[in-house]
């Protein structure tokens, strides 16, 4: 019997492309057998293996669209375009690799996210959406979508963020090792898993990672603060950056969750102009300080910190983090030897939603409700069937 086989696409906070990893899980049972969920045994590598991984960038009108429904930009009109313009780009994405896939499971593209009613932002109610019609992927691929996967979560009281943490327990949990799992997208967020307990398992967003990055890196005319060269040029800011640290979410103890709607520049203080290159260094030292300052939270010291997400690949953001982390050491994904397994920080979000989407299919609930603090676990996501499928 092949073993099952799940396509994941996601696009982070970053909003400029989308992953998509086919997930091969040889170690779990087939879909739609009805077995019970069961952690398969550790044998050094993760529980799953990453077949093949491709990279769709946004076309630039495309990104621009998104990014100015980030900022609450546009009519319902708009809204309702660029919901199934980014579904035919999911779709797009999902194409070279769909045929190989027996599932597909969609993130969607983030634009709002309110875990909590804010009324200075006119946040009357919890509130989240992705865009991403899951219809037009099913159509295109003739394969049943699971998508929309943070709903149901914030339904049930949670903070519907993150939703990786039962897919990194799932396939990196270690018996006897406490591991940190740091991803550093537009936002930063950590998963603890200390051991295989499930109920042990902490996670929750830290803060900005590369969201205000981009941002600085957009007035010089460049996609992003590439090998950390904006950075590297400037000087922190220090007054600056105490009034970033002051901001009284980085302060609350977790469950929590965080957005580019809090993290934006125009709305942080900004005690004096500042260059671009030093705006950018101010911001690296942020997300370095805020991750540092979230260990406190943390029940259980980590062993091992490892990272992934586009910032693992910042010289700059990883050499403050040295500097601002403890002791326990910091590794990739290939110092562990999970790339053997197509595991790097590339593929990491979204192997976690295909296995996400697996577990949906299985009828497992598939969040954690400890760590978003809802009232009970949920089977998150939606099921588009496949066209023609009863």
């Amino acid at each position: 019997m092949t073993p099952p086989r799940v396509l994941g696409l996601m696009s982070g906070t970053s909003a400029d492309a989308i992953d998509a990893v086919l997930l091969e899980l040889p170690d779990w049972p087939a879909l739609g057998t009805g077995q019970p969920l069961h952690l398969p045994a550790w044998t050094g590598q993760p529980r799953g293996r990453v077949l093949a991984h491709t990279t769709t960038p946004y076309p630039p009108d495309l990104r621009a669209a998104v990014l100015r429904a980030i900022r609450n930009e546009g009519t319902p009109s708009d809204l309702a375009q660029l919901h199934w313009a980014v579904g035919d780009t999911f779709a797009q994405a999902a194409a070279p690799l769909a045929a190989r896939a027996d599932l597909i499971a969609s993130h969607g593209q983030t634009v709002q996210h309110h875990p909590r009613p804010d009324p200075t932002r006119g946040w009357t109610r919890p509130a989240t959406l992705q865009l991403g019609e899951a219809a037009l992927i099913a159509q295109a691929t003739g394969k049943p979508v699971v998508a929309d996967f943070r709903p149901a979560d914030l339904a049930a009281g949670g903070v519907g963020a993150p939703l990786v943490p039962y897919a990194d327990w799932a396939l990196f949990a270690q018996p006897g090792v406490t591991r940190l799992l740091l991803n550093l997208g537009g936002l930063a967020n950590l998963t603890l898993l200390p051991g295989t307990d499930p109920a042990r398992v902490q996670a929750f967003d830290t803060g900005p990672a590369n969201c205000l990055l981009d941002e600085i890196a957009a007035r010089a005319d460049l996609p992003c603060d590439e090998n950390g060269a904006l950075a590297r040029a400037g000087q922190v800011h220090e007054p600056t950056l105490a009034a970033w640290l002051a901001h009284p979410e980085l302060h609350a103890p977790p469950p929590k969750a965080t957005g580019r709607e809090v993290w934006t520049l125009d709305r942080l203080p900004q005690p004096a102009p500042l260059t671009l290159p030093d705006l950018a260094a101010t911001a690296t030292e942020l997300t370095a300080r805020t991750v540092a300052l979230s260990l406190q939270w943390l029940t259980t010291p980590p062993d091992e910190i490892v990272i992934a997400g586009g910032g693992s690949r910042n010289p700059a953001l990883t050499a403050a983090l040295t500097r601002a982390l403890p002791h326990p050491p910091m590794r990739t994904f290939a110092d562990l030897g999970w790339d053997a397994h197509g595991f790097t920080d590339a593929t990491r979000e979204a192997a976690a939603f295909a296995f996400l989407g697996y577990a949906h299919a299985q009828g497992w609930p598939n969040t954690l409700a400890h760590t978003t603090g809802a009232t009970h676990a949920t089977r998150a996501g939606k099921w588009t069937p496949a066209p023609g499928a009863p």
